[in-house]
């Protein structure tokens, strides 16, 4: 079979994919919607995956580009005669392609598709709509997803649900020498974040968090890695707490390094205001990294709310994710009420507090890893979303 993989950008997620791809008998051709700035990966496209070139992928697109890159497409459709059109985000480049009429198209969403962009105003409802009404078949990575796109109208029985999973082999538990390098001495609180400073990721709300916690337990610290827009607010808000000592700022750093820094830490923290099931997660999980959220529908499914206590709820589920288990195999960590400074300050306290415990639940949280964040056992799921979409064309 001949697959168009139509996305976005090129990014870690794209590259996983065309990578599994790359490794079965279809025959795969890669379409780039956009280029947004610096390059997400920076690893080159599997050999046997087809780069098309096309008027698309050379610099961000906005809605005044939808005609001129419908018509283009159509061209991509009929020189590279593909039996099957794989497309993400909703709005984006699933849409272009239920513009042009191919069938069977699967629109793939990236969370915030269906989380944010289809209640930005009607016409990006519209857009969802109308890109799940001409779809054949829709792939998401979590139940928070699934329900969304069966109330925007996608048929319950042509959706398909697997969390993207990640590297097992490369994201593991283990030493790490980062804390040496750094001064950081055996007694210190490592806390990691690597999501992006922008204000959805919440991070700022972590900064302050992080201030006034430090003022407590002067042995805290910070792996704050990335960047954005939010920088110099941040760095203000620790210039300011006299706290620049206690965070380290690496930047962006590579896939290859990433699992030391997780290992690092003695608590993962994601503050973002909106997510699906989020890789960063998985990847904390996988290097047995305990782990504190902010309470939203895609983190419960990871992490169980129970009635709340000092602004922390939960602590964890088991590998299938029915609920509460026996500590040693199911708790991973806690919930803290999104955009509650407090709350996540009091989760800082309340995991500090249970240090003794953290490394059973870095193995719970491993293994859970294990059980469903496995890349190489979720991916067949993928090939039955293609079968689901064909058989009805």
């Amino acid at each position: 079979m001949r697959i168009l993989y139509f996305s976005r950008d090129y990014t870690t997620h794209e590259h996983r994919f065309l990578s599994a791809l790359a490794k079965t008998k279809h025959q795969v051709g890669f379409l780039r919607l956009e280029r947004r700035g610096k390059a997400l990966d920076d690893r080159p496209l599997p050999p046997q995956v087809e780069q098309i070139p096309w008027a698309g992928g050379q610099s961000p697109v906005g809605f005044k580009d939808g005609l001129r890159l419908v018509v283009a497409l159509k061209k991509v459709i009929r020189d590279f005669k593909p039996d099957l059109i794989h497309a993400g985000p909703l709005q984006r480049s699933a849409l272009l392609v239920a513009l042009t009429g191919f069938h069977p198209l699967v629109s793939v969403s990236w969370g915030y598709d269906l989380l944010m962009d289809a209640e930005r105003n009607h016409w990006w409802r519209w857009a969802t709509q109308f890109t799940l009404k001409h779809s054949d078949a829709f792939v998401g990575d979590c139940e928070t997803i699934r329900d969304l796109a069966i109330a925007y109208g996608m048929a319950a029985d042509h959706i398909i649900t697997f969390p993207w999973g990640v590297d097992l082999q490369h994201f593991t538990p283990g030493p790490s020498s980062l804390r040496e390098r750094l001064g950081w001495d055996d007694d210190s609180f490592v806390l990691i974040s690597t999501r992006s400073w922008s204000p959805l990721y919440g991070v700022e709300d972590l900064a302050r968090a992080f201030v006034r916690v430090a003022r407590r337990r002067p042995e805290m610290r910070l792996l704050m890695l990335g960047n954005g827009p939010l920088a110099p607010k941040i760095r203000r808000i620790f210039m300011g707490a006299k706290m620049l000592d206690r965070v380290h700022f690496p930047g962006r750093v590579s896939r290859a390094n990433l699992p030391d820094y997780h290992r690092a830490a003695d608590l993962y923290i994601s503050t973002s205001h909106s997510d699906g099931t989020s890789i960063s997660l998985l990847e904390a999980l996988a290097c047995g990294t305990p782990v504190l959220l902010a309470d939203i529908p895609g983190n419960r499914e990871w992490v169980s709310p129970s009635p709340p206590g000092r602004g922390v709820r939960g602590e964890g589920k088991g590998a299938r994710g029915e609920g509460r288990e026996a500590r040693d195999e199911s708790d991973i960590g806690w919930l803290f009420r999104d955009g509650d400074v407090d709350a996540l300050a009091d989760g800082i306290i309340h995991a500090w507090e249970q240090r003794e415990g953290l490394a059973t639940m870095g193995m719970a949280g491993r293994h859970i890893a294990e059980s469903r964040a496995n890349w190489e056992k979720n991916f067949p799921a993928l090939l039955e979303v293609y079968s689901i979409a064909t058989k009805g064309v």
